[in-house]
């Protein structure tokens, strides 16, 4: 996995490649966007998200990834 220093980061496109990464766990965050209140190299917002939601979140950072 490569990862941008966060000065180099691209708020949008890191929210965008996080929202692709959740959908094909099946997650959706309606909330996910970018903070643009933010200075400095932006902030990815994930919003709020039920706790049923959050709980599977979990279970698949927990499996690296995998979907079930």
């Amino acid at each position: 996995m490569v990862t941008a220093h966060p000065s180099e980061a691209d708020a949008h496109a890191a929210t965008e490649a996080l929202r692709a990464a959740l959908d094909g766990a099946g997650i959706v965050l309606p909330s996910l966007g970018v903070d643009n209140g933010s200075f400095g190299p932006g902030l990815v917002n994930p919003g709020r998200a039920r706790a049923d939601v959050a709980t599977r979140l979990a279970d698949v950072i927990r499996r690296g990834g995998a979907t079930a």
